[in-house]
């Protein structure tokens, strides 16, 4: 049962409610593991120690900030679709793929985690391009995208960061 504002919205952008519905859920899922990221970042930039602490504490700035401008345009992207994104933690936690971490991690161990996140993000980023696309969706797309080149150029300098 949907309203005459729902109808308008979903007409005036061209999708019906069932193709919205799937870009929002795409764009969701990315939203929760996006928010789970950031919060790691921000956990390891408050938390990093050794050797490493100068370049890793301004790089994980550097990385949440980023993540902090992704996440408001995921979040106002499905709001232009008349939706509501995910906000509580629960919800991120909960459909997140990427997963919390401890404070008392090496920054090593640090990176390793970041890596694996950048994996996950750019495989889910991946899939709802896919999605969207196939919608013809191509404002979500560019979006998604340029969050792809972004997380493949930080992702090739942080493993080199890592080679000995």
């Amino acid at each position: 049962m949907s309203t005459k504002s729902e109808k308008r919205v979903f007409k005036k952008l061209g999708y019906n409610k069932d193709e919205s519905e799937k870009i929002v859920a795409s764009l969701n899922q990315l939203l929760a593991n996006y928010h789970v990221h950031y919060q790691k970042l921000r956990n390891f930039h408050w938390n990093v120690t050794g050797g490493d602490f100068f370049d890793l504490h301004e790089k994980f700035e550097e990385l949440y900030t980023e993540s902090f401008a992704n996440i408001d345009l995921i979040a106002e992207r499905i709001r232009v679709f008349g939706m509501t994104p995910y906000s509580l933690m629960k919800d991120y936690l909960q459909k997140a793929d990427i997963k919390e971490v401890g404070t008392d991690l090496s920054s090593k161990e640090m990176v390793n985690e970041v890596l694996k996140d950048f994996q996950i993000l750019v495989d889910n980023m991946n899939d709802c391009a896919i999605k969207v696309a196939d919608l013809g969706d191509s404002a979500t797309e560019d979006m998604l995208i340029a969050f792809i080149k972004s997380v493949e150029l930080h992702h090739w300098m942080l493993t080199s960061f890592m080679k000995e």
